[in-house]
């Protein structure tokens, strides 16, 4: 039987700081992605100053790697000419090889310094299905996708197969998996004001909730990892790079998932490489990990309610008395080696640095203040550590690097001129959006979750009026069907569409005379991330809810198209496409801090809900004196067994989008 043909694909390794960069270099990246100390969409790593990146950069292409900088958050208005500046600064002297972005805003701001870099767009765009690609070959100098973990590998051909010339994917093989699909994921934002379309999420997914009685982790995921699954990804050639995720990691776990995804791309053919390769992927210290839905026939969902996910390499859990609990270690201990006693999640848990060596079985004493919490059985984990033949490569390609010398000249940006649109706007008007043709109240327009069941009860007159909305993640399965559903509703006189990813615009089939507007999913966030839209033709956009009042009011002049704002409704925490097992649909869970949400199922997603709406309607007036031309009500259904709770529900309007 003829063998399939194969490509090698990228490896393209994480750095959040100058020790892991320097970690995928002395593995054999392919690639590296990092990112700076602003925009970045891992705050919480260290990240790079410019200097820094400078010198790093000029190693990396002295051997052949790429170097990629993720400027991947939403930009804010007055943050846009400090983005261009960084832009600038980048161009003149780190040259990077690419610019990984979610923001159409970045877009336009890398064609205005004319940054030679590519543009990759980031897994927070949410590309879903092949009829987007089409729609983005049409945006300059976009030459890769990072694709949504979410994807099985035959919805991962169909993308391949659908990409346009010049344009490759990027496919995540290893790494940290979030509940929420990317860029569909408000939670951290909604609870406590940290975006994490701004790189801050403070992870409540990874929190026990309360549920049916029991208390468990029903959303934190397990790690993503193909490891020997990866080799059917060899015969697919637009897969240009396999990306492990964990620019929060250390050197160790870059070092060894590297080493090992190199391994399997080159040599995982051979038994004892393929068990080469996975003894690497248990040291590099991450969760327990799963396929997730890579393989359609065998899925598995990644969340185990009853387990912890916390990261680490167990080492052993702790015993003997109280006051001088002890571990024995199930292997070496190295000085230097980073343990953690307890789960990241426990508030008490403690990290310790060693300072000795200490064999396998022997034994190490701990010092714990055992009236906090609870000693006998307490997990210990090695969660990083540098050996001391890694240490020395790592010292030696920093004194290389310290050789080097960097060229390029500090430039300043001109500052942005922003236009100020002054131009006749239609009427406002509120939209009142259902899931049901139940009778409405309250007057203005009504819109629609574009369904099946909908289109098949509802008048041709009817349809001509409502504004009909698209889900905000459509998956491969789902893209004919939408496809389908759009063209029934403006066979019905459907002309109001409502798009809630820009890339949704693919699914219209290039028809003309609609009504077009990008929805509040889209994320849009700035004038200058609409200028894109209008070219692709919207005629409309509705902003993201996340922003402050200052952004709120600022918007409308700077915005090519007529603007609209949620101003009341049911917002969710995220969307999601698993659901564990132990969670039910429509009942009501609660936070450690005492907050209410639940689970509803709408199309091929889960949609977590609060138990309180999001309501701006106080500052509607103030809203229609800035210029917005629509006012949205999300009217979704609320389970019988919720109790919707009275609270203000601004958001972040006060303290702005962090």
């Amino acid at each position: 039987m003829k063998s399939l043909p194969t490509f090698e694909p990228a490896i393209l390794a994480p750095a959040g700081n100058k020790a892991s960069f320097l970690a995928a270099v002395a593995a054999g990246a392919d690639a590296i992605y990092c990112g700076m100390k602003q925009f970045s969409a891992r705050m919480a790593a260290q990240n790079f100053t410019l200097d820094e990146l400078a010198l790093l950069t000029k190693l990396a292409h002295s051997r052949g790697i790429r170097v990629y900088i993720a400027f991947n958050t939403v930009i804010k208005p007055d943050e846009l000419n400090n983005a261009a500046a960084m832009l600038l600064q980048l161009k003149e002297t780190v040259e990077p090889d690419a610019l990984i972005v979610q923001d159409l805003a970045m877009v336009e701001l890398a064609r205005r310094v004319k940054i030679k870099s590519e543009l990759h767009l980031s897994t927070l765009a949410n590309v879903s299905f092949p009829k987007a690609l089409n729609c983005i070959a049409k945006i300059r100098n976009v030459r890769s996708i990072v694709l949504p973990r979410e994807l099985n590998v035959d919805e991962i051909k169909a993308m391949a197969a659908a990409c346009p010339a010049g344009i490759g994917l990027e496919v995540f093989v290893h790494g940290a998996l979030c509940y929420g699909v990317s860029g569909r994921c408000y939670w951290s934002s909604f609870m406590g004001g940290k975006s994490g379309l701004r790189g801050r999420c403070v992870q409540p997914c990874r929190r026990r909730y309360r549920a049916g009685g029991a208390e468990k982790r029903f959303f934190s995921c397990q790690d993503l990892s193909l490891d020997v699954l990866v080799k059917v990804l060899l015969s697919v050639p637009e897969i240009k790079a396999w990306k492990i995720e964990g620019r929060k990691k250390g050197p160790h776990y870059v070092f060894y998932a590297v080493s090992a995804y190199k391994l399997l791309r080159d040599h995982g053919r051979k038994p004892d490489q393929k068990k080469a390769a996975l003894e690497m992927l248990s040291m590099a210290l991450g969760r327990v990990s799963t396929h997730y839905g890579f393989l359609p026939q065998r899925p598995q969902n990644p969340i185990r309610a009853d387990d912890h996910t916390g990261s680490g390499r167990l080492m052993g859990y702790l015993q003997g008395p109280r006051d001088r609990p002890f571990l024995i270690s199930r292997e070496a201990l190295l000085p230097g080696d980073v343990l953690r006693v307890g789960y990241e999640d426990d508030a008490w848990h403690i990290v310790k640095k060693l300072n000795q060596h200490v064999p396998a079985k022997g034994r190490m004493v701990f010092r714990i203040d055992t009236r906090k919490h609870r000693v006998k059985g307490t997990p210990v984990f090695l969660i990083d550590r540098q050996e001391p033949q890694l240490k020395a490569m790592l010292e030696a390609l920093e004194n290389e690097m310290q050789g080097m010398a960097v060229s390029g000249r500090r430039t300043d940006a001109t500052p942005l001129r922003l236009s100020r649109y002054n131009r006749k706007l239609p009427a406002p008007f509120d939209l009142r959006v259902y899931r049901t043709l139940t009778p409405v109240s309250g007057g203005g327009a009504v819109g629609i979750w574009l369904s099946k069941e909908i289109l098949n009860f509802c008048s041709n007159k009817r349809a001509a009026g409502l504004w009909w909305w698209l889900p905000p993640v459509i998956w491969p399965a789902d893209e004919d069907r939408q496809a389908a559903l759009i063209e029934t509703a403006e066979k019905k006189g459907g002309r109001n569409f409502v798009l809630n990813a820009p890339w949704q615009m693919g699914l219209l089939n290039g028809r003309k005379n609609l009504n077009v507007w990008a929805g509040p999913f889209c994320n849009l966030t700035s004038g200058l991330a609409l200028e894109p839209l209008k070219s692709l033709g919207f005629s409309g956009a509705m902003i993201s809810p996340e922003l402050g009042q200052k952004d709120f009011l600022n918007l409308p002049a700077q915005s090519p198209l007529p603007l609209g704002i949620v101003l009341f409704g049911n917002w969710p925490l995220c969307i999601s496409r698993t659901l564990s097992k132990q969670m039910d649909l429509d009942t009501p869970f609660v936070s450690p801090k005492g907050e209410s949400a639940w689970v509803s199922k709408h199309g091929s997603n889960y949609w977590i809900y609060p138990n309180w709406v999001l309501d701006a309607t106080q500052k509607r007036e103030i809203l229609l004196r800035a210029g917005y031309r629509c006012l949205v009500h999300l009217m979704e259904p609320v389970p019988k067994s919720v109790a919707m709770k009275k609270r203000p529900g601004l958001w972040n309007w006060k303290v702005g989008m962090r």
